[in-house]
């Protein structure tokens, strides 16, 4: 891996971070009332998503196991149809889903 795809990992689970603390104690029905949690999560998504397009193409084909295709349409999906987007959507995103993308990205830079 070179340094620029390391880098952009750790932003990434640095991205990841926030979201953790964003939604910490929260469950699915105090999320979707919470105006200010939400668009801070959406905005996370997207930068999470913005930095997936900027890893190299040998990089996301070495760890195509990731669904990186994915997670930047989510991305593209949270920026341009936001007054659409599904919260409950956006909530397994952010509760099931990143979750998952950590533990691989943190193996990743790990070396495992």
């Amino acid at each position: 891996m070179n340094n620029r795809d390391r880098q952009i990992i750790k932003k990434i689970l640095f991205e990841i971070d926030i979201i953790e603390d964003l939604i910490k104690g929260l469950k699915l029905e105090s999320f979707s009332v919470d105006e200010r949690t939400k668009r801070a999560c959406c905005m996370t998504l997207i930068n999470i998503g913005e930095l997936v397009k900027n890893l190299t193409d040998e990089f996301k084909e070495n760890f195509n196991y990731i669904p990186w295709k994915a997670i930047a349409g989510m991305r593209d999906i949270t920026a341009h149809k936001y007054q659409t987007l599904k919260m409950g959507d956006v909530w397994v995103t952010i509760e099931k889903e990143i979750p998952n993308l950590k533990v691989e990205l943190n193996k990743i830079i790990m070396g495992k």
